[in-house]
């Protein structure tokens, strides 16, 4: 009898665990890429310096038949922080030896710093939105195999937000809206403005800054994060 009951307590927990299971997982379906708990989960990244390349530039620089090999997943699916680096040499000789590249490969080579890292090789950069680099200045990459020498396509990101449609809706703005970011951190509270929405159906919802932006408010120390349409609005999501 002892053992009949055990037998039947175990079924009913491994019963009410798969019930839990799938539960979980048709709530997790029905929610929009990134949500938790039903709502956007609001989430501010310091993009580093970083080199996006072209599938002939990797083969140049790593060899023929050379492919990028991920070494770390990005927030979004399907990009990721590739095994290899690359130097930067800009005017003067001045360069930056190790600079990570990321995946996956693009229809043209593109190189985002900091501002800081502009003026440590000398250049002068545009702030720009990403793909827009017509009129910027180049640079040469090295990498173990061959050099690149790029005649445009080093960039200073401009601030922005991935998110998908239904984040869009949240907060009722749409692709090519401007939105702000207030960033509170202990003497350090700083509200970012001309924060570009990128929107699609499969993005989770991830500000971009870059590191000069990210010490300025010391982003790893911040108590609230809000995100809010241009000329007000009311949709904020805080954390």
């Amino acid at each position: 009898m002892t053992q009949s009951l055990d037998n039947a307590q175990i079924e009913a927990l491994v019963r009410r665990a798969v019930r839990a299971i799938v539960n979980n997982d048709s709530t997790s379906a029905a929610q929009p890429p990134g949500w938790v708990d039903g709502k956007p989960n609001l989430r501010v990244s310091i993009s580093a310096r970083h080199v996006h390349l072209s599938d002939e530039h990797v083969e140049t620089l790593f060899g023929p038949g050379a492919t990028l090999t991920p070494m770390k997943d990005l927030y979004q699916d399907g990009f990721f922080a590739a095994e290899q680096t690359v130097m930067i040499i800009g005017p003067k000789k001045r360069m930056l030896p190790s600079v990570r590249v990321l995946g996956p490969t693009r229809p043209f080579s593109q190189v985002e710093l900091a501002f800081t890292d502009s003026i440590s090789l000398g250049l002068d950069i545009p702030i720009r939105h990403s793909g827009d680099i017509e009129g910027t200045p180049g640079c040469v990459m090295v990498g173990p195999a061959g050099t690149v020498q790029l005649d445009k396509g080093v960039i200073r990101a401009a601030r922005h937000v991935h998110m998908n449609q239904s984040d869009a809706q949240f907060y009722g703005v749409k692709k090519g809206d401007f939105m702000d970011l207030k960033i509170t951190s202990p003497q350090c509270t700083i509200t970012m403005s001309d924060v570009l929405v990128r929107a699609d159906d499969t993005s989770k919802l991830e500000v971009h800054i870059d590191t000069d932006e990210g010490n300025a408010c010391n982003l790893d120390s911040a108590t609230k994060i809000e995100l809010i349409p241009s000329g007000g609005g009311c949709g904020c999501k805080a954390h």
